[in-house]
């Protein structure tokens, strides 16, 4: 089953998905083209895997680390399908991540993998846009790179668990002005998504509706103002959103300030990141 949330007749509605059209519990239709969508489930959090596809850790000239790492969004970044993405003035490096987004079902703590699976309500399609002009400050937490206003997009939809199984291969791919930059299964993921929950779980509740991303393949790059980004995922839809320019720049008077480092550059242009650990970045 899908549902999505959109407004309607201005309040926030929950309905299901009718072949071309949208239907509220009221019975109310709506065709999806006319549709102005909201984020498909409302997080308490968001969290996030940071290497999980081989394809990524290949281009990256690295190697995984025997469990996975996280970061953390801020559910201020939410946006949905259509929604515009922000890239401020006076910044260059916004880059696109096409992610599958889990979502949780029920309170969730302390379970083995086996155990995640149930707790595990569905799926939705996620675009988990980096901002790398501050990759340099924040001391690798990357609020801002991943935090910032607009950068995390979900949606159109929520597929429940029942319906859509990661677990058969699914294709995930992410278009820029039609055409295709990451293209990748989810047979490529080194840790499931049930490993990810349980992993997590550990030391953090889990609330329904909790999100985690579940991390992206190769070719993530840098998009302009004007570009159309899709991610499209098999059985799970296509999240398109547009890439807008900040209607303000970022303030110079106050704060860490934008910057083009090595690390900044080797991350939003998919480099080798060997330097790590052995030299500064070279700026």
């Amino acid at each position: 089953m899908e549902t999505r949330r959109i407004l309607l007749d201005g309040a926030a509605t929950t309905v299901q998905r009718d072949g071309d059209d949208l239907v509220a519990g009221d019975g109310r239709r709506v065709a999806i083209p006319d549709a102005i969508h909201l984020p498909p489930v409302l997080p308490s959090k968001i969290l996030c895997v940071h290497l999980n596809y081989v394809s990524r850790v290949e281009e990256f000239g690295t190697t995984l680390p025997a469990a996975p790492t996280f970061f953390h969004k801020p559910v201020s970044a939410l946006n949905a399908h259509e929604g515009h993405v922000v890239r401020p003035e006076r910044c260059t490096w916004l880059n696109y991540e096409g992610e599958i987004a889990i979502v949780i079902g029920r309170t969730t703590r302390n379970v083995s993998q086996a155990q995640a699976w149930d707790h595990i309500a569905g799926y939705t399609v996620a675009n988990d846009y980096g901002l790398h002009d501050f990759r340099d400050t924040d001391a690798g937490s990357m609020l801002r790179v991943k935090g910032s206003d607009t950068l995390c997009p979900l949606g159109p939809g929520f597929v429940s668990a029942d319906a859509w199984d990661p677990r058969d291969g699914m294709r995930i791919r992410t278009l820029v002005n039609g055409e295709a930059k990451q293209d990748s299964t989810t047979a490529e993921m080194t840790w499931d998504m049930a490993y990810l929950v349980a992993d997590l779980a550990r030391t953090i509740t889990l609330e329904p509706g909790d999100v985690i991303l579940s991390g992206t393949p190769a070719n993530s790059r840098p998009v302009e103002p004007g570009d159309i980004v899709e991610v499209e995922v098999e059985g799970l839809g296509t999240l398109r959103n547009t890439i807008v320019s900040g209607p303000t720049a970022i303030r110079d008077d106050v704060g860490a300030q934008p910057t083009e480092s090595e690390e900044v550059l080797s991350t939003a242009l998919g480099g080798d990141w060997e330097f790590r650990g052995i030299r500064k970045p070279q700026r």
